[in-house]
């Protein structure tokens, strides 16, 4: 043994031993255990396949450069939700009074548990699965549940990239397809269509032209062949994007990322132009103070951070995991945060100028349809002309004069009122009707550019903003998916991707039959949200609690190259857990209250109607939730007597100089990592630079040795000296 090695020196010394088996092998020269008397299970050696399994992790796929792999971060964060659920939310919620709870819960938990993602994805360099073997076998099904989290979400959310891909198809035509209703010819008579001319022409073009949707979940009505053809285009492309792999996809990102911010930008600057956009502006910004006190109002603030950021997908870890060791992931995940909510802020100015300028051409013919019914009064002797200011001048009616004449005669005909059938006209209850989802993008945003100057332009861009959006979440929810089983078994990614591709493809045709859209809401509104709370929540515990938070905090100071903010320590132990227990008891309890239903739309009414879900429906929402939840308990269980290997039966160990490494590969059931480090496997290396592992008093780092006996084998083993 060299004469400069602690344990040498050690032999001359009287001070009490203090160093962890860890600070001995950083110190000694290269040894492997399968070369050494270490190796007592009499495995032989096999040069070519230990070879292999040391240059797995150098010769894993990585990004082409730091800005490549931020723009998939922002494309895979920066989704749907941010352009039509984040406004309505702050429409819904008080204005710009929504943005000061939503901030700060971005701040508390959004950007801790972003920032927890991406560091545990880079250091140990795997997908969820086998991040989470490594951190706690036990806890294993954590990546096995975000898998299949990933796999409901990635089955919905591309049918809404191929409604967006027909839509954008439809834009190439003047006038737009849905700006006019449909004339039926009823023998020599031209009618309008009865459904559209009740309700509006982008509301009709919506439900019946590209859904022709049923009028309930019970009624499938077979494939609606068009959406079949849109979804088989979506998956497509989604799976020629992963099977390029991150370089290409990363490139890909280019495009996808920043095309969004240069729609947004070039709507913002034309809705600004439009008449009526500053009333929209103005509508958000006015603060309503009494809903920040409202619990509710928090809730979906916590709800909005948790999902917008993308946290318990998976998708996260996949992509952080392709990083170099010292890339600065604390920066990415700060960086990442605030543009997503910069992002969101953007997408909300624009969305309010638009809405403002529908608000007030929905106003004006409000007005115009009511004066009409007044002069019809007047000429019928109903009402009386002295009524009437005499400044009010019907052919240039204004929304002000309308509202006095309103007043008036509702002041004169109180008794009788009602009976005339006038609207107030009121243009803040034009902006105060909400519109969230499919309702803005595909109804209220359409009608509202339709009354654009050159709106098939605008609506070429506005579409083709939508599938670039989806196309970068898809992306990230598939490599959640992707990553973490090829890493974990081994299979090629092109069969793999291919297989996962036309299954997926398969199984989604139950959403593009004409009940399909029913289906897209069970499975948005139940399919991830409380898995997911559940999944982030034993994420958090995980390294907090099992791993340790002062070991997981040495290990990022190591890596990093600086010590993190003590305000981590402190949301990752205490502050975070709390508020998605708080969350996740909020969600069981809004389940409970609120039955599960969804909004029909009849067609003989030509409107929408909330029904619950039948039994079998019910069974199958029941069923998506426990089927999400369900790799948690099993592998615990499975894991806890022993009835499957643990994560670390798969993992080998290598010890060089300076550092340790720990790679995947398919080894023999019998663990050799219990023979050097008598531990039992949850408690194996870490395999960045250990130094000192042991941090304060009660902390246990497992590179310590113990002479207890443990494993499977009921003895213990102790460091055995090799000569020098």
């Amino acid at each position: 043994m060299p004469k400069n090695s602690k344990v040498t020196q050690r032999e001359h010394s009287s001070e009490h031993v203090t160093e962890s088996v860890a600070d001995l092998l950083a110190h000694e020269e290269p040894v492997d255990y399968k070369r050494s008397i270490l190796n007592v299970t009499g495995e032989t050696w096999d040069r070519q396949k230990d070879g292999e399994e040391e240059l797995d992790a150098e010769n894993r796929p990585a990004w082409n450069s730091k800005l490549q792999y931020i723009l998939a971060q922002i494309g895979y964060s920066v989704g749907l939700g941010n352009v039509w659920r984040f406004p309505y939310l702050c429409q819904k919620n008080g204005g710009g009074a929504y943005l000061v709870p939503y901030l700060v819960l971005l701040i508390i938990i959004g950007l801790p548990l972003f920032f927890l993602e991406l560091a545990v994805g880079q250091r140990i360099r795997r997908g969820s699965i086998g991040v989470w073997n490594y951190i706690c076998p036990r806890l294993g099904g954590i990546g096995y549940a975000s898998c299949l989290v990933c796999f409901f979400v990635g089955l919905y959310y591309n049918v809404i990239i191929g409604w967006s891909i027909f839509y954008f198809f439809k834009s190439f035509q003047y006038p737009l397809p849905w700006s006019e209703c449909p004339i039926m010819k009823n023998g020599s008579v031209a009618v309008v269509e009865t459904e559209c001319e009740r309700s509006s022409a982008t509301t009709y073009f919506w439900y019946r032209e590209t859904l022709d949707i049923s009028n309930s979940i019970s009624e499938s009505g077979g494939l609606n062949w068009k959406m079949t053809l849109c979804l088989l285009v979506a998956w497509s492309l989604v799976g020629l994007a992963m099977i390029k792999g991150i370089q290409s996809s990363g490139k890909v990102m280019y495009f996808s990322s920043l095309f969004p911010y240069v729609v947004l930008v070039c709507f913002l600057v034309r809705g600004l132009l439009l008449r009526g956009a500053v009333d929209g502006i103005m509508h958000m910004f006015t603060p309503k103070l009494d809903k920040m006190l409202d619990p509710q109002v928090w809730r979906e603030a916590a709800t909005q951070v948790f999902f917008a950021l993308g946290l318990g997908f998976g998708g996260v870890i996949a992509f952080s995991s392709y990083n170099k060791q010292d890339n600065n992931c604390h920066f990415d995940a700060t960086l990442v945060s605030f543009i997503n909510f910069f992002t969101s802020v953007l997408a909300t100015l624009v969305v309010f100028a638009v809405l403002g300028f529908k608000a007030n051409i929905m106003n004006e013919k409000c007005v115009v349809e009511n004066a009409e019914k007044i002069l019809g009064y007047l000429n019928s002797n109903v009402l009386s002309h002295d009524l009437i200011p005499p400044h009010v001048n019907f052919s240039h009616l204004t929304a002000k004069d309308y509202n006095e004449m309103y007043r008036v005669i509702m002041t004169v005909k109180e008794g009788h009122f009602k009976e005339l059938g006038l609207d107030a006209c009121l243009l803040e209850d034009e902006l105060n009707k909400s519109v969230q989802g499919t309702g803005l993008a595909f109804i209220a945003f359409t009608e509202a550019m339709t009354h654009f100057p050159a709106s098939p332009f605008w609506s070429v861009m506005f579409f083709l903003m939508l599938i670039n959006l989806g196309l970068g979440s898809m992306i990230g929810t598939m490599s959640g998916i992707t990553t973490p089983i090829i890493d974990t078994f081994k299979v090629r990614k092109e069969v793999f991707t291919v297989g996962s591709c036309v299954f997926a493809f398969v199984v989604g045709l139950i959403f593009v039959q004409r009940s399909g859209n029913y289906f897209v809401t069970m499975f948005d509104d139940y399919s991830a949200t409380l898995p997911l709370t559940v999944v982030v929540i034993l994420e958090n515990i995980a390294v907090a609690w099992i791993y340790g938070t002062k070991k997981f905090m040495q290990e990022l100071t190591e890596m990093l190259g600086f010590q993190p903010y003590q305000f981590y320590y402190y949301t990752w132990k205490y502050v975070s857990p709390i508020c998605m227990a708080v969350l996740m008891t909020a969600s069981i309890i809004q389940l409970g209250v609120s039955p599960p239903g969804y909004s029909a739309w009849i067609r003989e009414e030509a409107a929408e109607k909330f029904l619950f879900y039948p039994s079998w429906a019910m069974a199958i929402l029941i069923s998506l939730i426990i089927l999400a939840s369900l790799p948690l308990p099993l592998v615990f269980i499975l894991r806890q007597f022993h009835l499957i290997s643990d994560g670390s039966n798969a993992l080998s160990v290598t010890y060089k100089k300076g550092r340790m490494m720990k790679d995947i590969s398919n080894l023999e059931d019998n663990d050799e990592t219990r023979f050097i480090l008598s531990k039992v496997p949850s408690e194996t290396p870490s395999p960045m630079p250990t130094h000192r592992s042991y941090l304060g008093p009660g902390s246990n780092s497992p590179m310590e040795m113990s002479s207890a006996p443990n494993g499977r084998y009921g003895s213990g083993y102790l460091l055995a000296s090799t000569p020098e």
